[in-house]
């Protein structure tokens, strides 16, 4: 256990699963497209342990990005329907969908208005931003992703540490739905991204909550969200949307 996190008597609590969210609408489960699952096996195996936490329903995000995992919707679908196939042969009894977890580039910029994105739900479209500096011109983007029928998923907050509450509560109030990833209430990336998560739950500003898993020892780590304080918080919260998906 991370030592700042030792303060937190997780034994206390109950082990609560994540059957309440029924969907994981965050990760990257198709194999060798982006930085997550390298093989069909391991998708696999990363799917049956996230069914084992709870899920009922997959919505599987690949990165697309480009200077680095140029997906397209063919290359995404053709994936999907590999990882189905593979799925229905094993019974594993559990919905598996994709989105596309679009960085905000310029070459995102170029399509907005011309492609359509890859969405789940009622067609919300899952961005992020640069960790290290703030996105340029990001009030415009989201103004013209809204006008072309997009509800904007803006991908775990917490890790972006130029903003802060104040900022990401500007975004709430022009329509932007949070995510927060599960991993970040653990102390799995850092103490301030901790801190972070920690604020975003107390005041209620989460709508959506996902594994953001590339691995299996993300998995492992997820575990721990099962005794933790924050997410027993935060399952409590009416503004989550997961169950909708």
């Amino acid at each position: 256990m991370i030592k700042w996190l030792s303060s937190f008597r997780r034994s206390s609590l109950d082990s609560l699963d994540f059957t309440l969210l029924k969907t994981d609408m965050h990760s990257h489960l198709i194999p060798s497209i982006d930085d997550g699952s390298k093989s069909l096996e391991e998708t696999i195996q990363l799917i049956s342990a996230l069914k084992n936490l709870g899920f009922s329903k997959i919505i599987t995000t690949p990165h697309t990005m480009s200077d680095y995992y140029k997906n397209s919707s063919e290359i995404i679908n053709k994936g999907t329907d590999v990882v189905c196939k593979e799925i229905k042969k094993r019974d594993l009894q559990i919905e598996f969908n994709s989105a596309s977890e679009y960085y905000v580039d310029y070459d995102f910029r170029q399509k907005i208005g011309k492609n359509q994105f890859l969405t789940f739900g009622s067609k919300y479209l899952l961005i992020e931003f640069p960790f290290v500096d703030k996105p340029n011109d990001i009030d415009e983007i989201i103004f013209e992703l809204q006008l072309s029928g997009y509800n904007i998923v803006l991908a775990h907050p917490e890790r972006y540490l130029y903003y802060t509450n104040k900022n990401l509560k500007q975004f709430i109030k022009k329509g932007v739905f949070l995510q927060l990833n599960l991993l970040s209430i653990t102390g799995y990336y850092s103490k301030k991204v901790y801190k972070n998560a920690e604020k975003l739950i107390n005041e209620d500003m989460i709508s959506f909550v996902g594994s953001d898993c590339h691995n299996m020892q993300q998995v492992m780590k997820l575990r721990e969200c099962l005794t933790n304080p924050l997410w027993h918080k935060l399952s409590q919260s009416k503004n989550l949307l997961n169950k909708t998906l």
